[in-house]
Formats: structure tokens, sequence, C-alpha cells
């Protein structure tokens, strides 16, 4: 990918946040060895400091990623999140009619095979019908949901939201192979529309309450205005 200056929503003297691309990892990983780009070293870089990760978001995923810009203060908001004292909302265009709420009360199993109690909750913004068939239907149904995870498992949306059959829109491999390949060929679109739109929290120096929100990308804008959404973010 090419490297661009990232976007920065929020800085001060102790904290700044970025309006992550997708595609772009958070840091180097054993698991993703192809690529030599993550937010971390773009991010010290531009601004010629040393920064901290205080959370994590999907390579896949764009948008709000927080870093404390000491080694202090990222252990205080680090344990923010641990602690789920940040309120995080995030936006995805799923496959089908959601529920106009709902909370999805699911554990979630970690690579080491222990559960981990997960949850997440939904409200359903808006919803469109389109006259594309797909498979044994004449046309295709989607929605475009507001969620907010009580939890942060890795992947929890995305798997909560597979678990109550309604697939984000170009997840691997947790979404619809049909609907990815669909949107791939028909629309050319193939990145995973989860978008971290924002997060809320008690500032750890001063205790004023943070709000910060983050732009929906391009791509996520083309696909609400192609699968005519009459909803505007």
């Amino acid at each position: 990918m090419s490297i661009t200056p990232l976007e920065i929503i929020y800085q001060d003297d102790y904290l700044v946040a970025i309006n992550k691309p997708h595609g772009l990892l958070v840091h180097r990983t054993k698991i993703a060895t192809e690529t030599d780009v993550f937010a971390l070293q773009l991010l010290r870089d531009q601004l010629g400091q040393r920064v901290y990760p205080v959370h994590r978001i999907d390579r896949k995923t764009s948008g709000v990623l927080l870093f404390a810009l000491d080694e202090e203060n990222n252990s205080k908001t680090t344990a923010l999140f641990r602690d789920q004292q940040i309120e995080k909302t995030y936006l995805a265009i799923v496959r089908g009619f959601t529920d106009s709420e709902g909370t999805i009360d699911y554990a979630l199993r970690k690579e080491s095979g222990q559960l981990q109690e997960s949850v997440t909750h939904y409200k359903t913004l808006a919803k469109t019908e389109i006259p594309v068939p797909l498979g044994k239907f004449e046309t295709s149904r989607y929605s475009l949901v507001e969620v907010r995870p009580e939890t942060g498992r890795m992947h929890q949306i995305r798997k909560h939201l597979a678990h109550i059959h309604h697939p984000i829109i170009a997840d691997r491999p947790h979404g619809c192979n049909k609907q990815n390949k669909l949107f791939k060929e028909k629309w050319a679109m193939d990145s995973m529309l989860l978008h971290a739109k924002e997060v809320i929290f008690k500032h750890p120096v001063s205790h004023d309450v943070v709000h910060i929100k983050a732009n929906i990308s391009s791509e996520f804008e083309r696909t609400l205005s192609f699968l005519n959404f009459d909803f505007k973010i």
C-alpha cells in the first residue's frame, strides 16, 4: 500500500488518535510477514517521537486508533480499555435485515481453547433491498448497523454478527463467500465494511470527557451509495 500521511483526528500532550485506513496493521506481527508498513512506525515517524498503541483494531477495520505519547499514560489508558471504561462505537454493513436492536451474548474461544465472556450490542440504522439476484433470492438485502462491543475479544464484532447470520460484507473468513464474491465482481469492492466510528472516555490526566470521531472511508461511502441506503452518516 502507498505510504501517505496518517489522518490525525485528536492530539494533546498525552494522547493522539488517527483514522486508520483499511488494510493497515497496527504493529508488526508474526501472522503478517508480507508487509513492513505499520501504523505504529508511520505515526512515530510522522510525529518524530515514540508512540504507544493503547488498543488494537483489526487490519481490515478502519477508524479510530488511539496511541499514548509516553509509557505512563499508555498504562493508564490501556487500563481504561481493559476495565471497559471506554465506550466504543462501530459501523458495519451486513447481509440481510437485522432486528431493530439486540444484544449478542455469546462466549468466544481463544486460541488456547479457553472460553471468554463476550457481549455486543447493536442497533439498526437503515435497511436496503436492491434488485440484484443471488442464489435462490431475486433481490439482495443489507443493513447498516451501529455496534457497541461491551467486551473486547479478538474479532468479536465479526464473529458475533456472523453468529446471528448477518455477516459483515467482505469479511474473510467470518463472512459469506457468495456475498464477498458478488461485491468484488459486480462493484470491485473488497474492503471489509467495519469502521471504528468513535470512542468516548475520561482523559487519564485532565479527567475531562474525550469524544473522538473518525469519518468513514471513501469505500464505505461508495458502498452506501451503490446499495441505495437512505441514510446520511
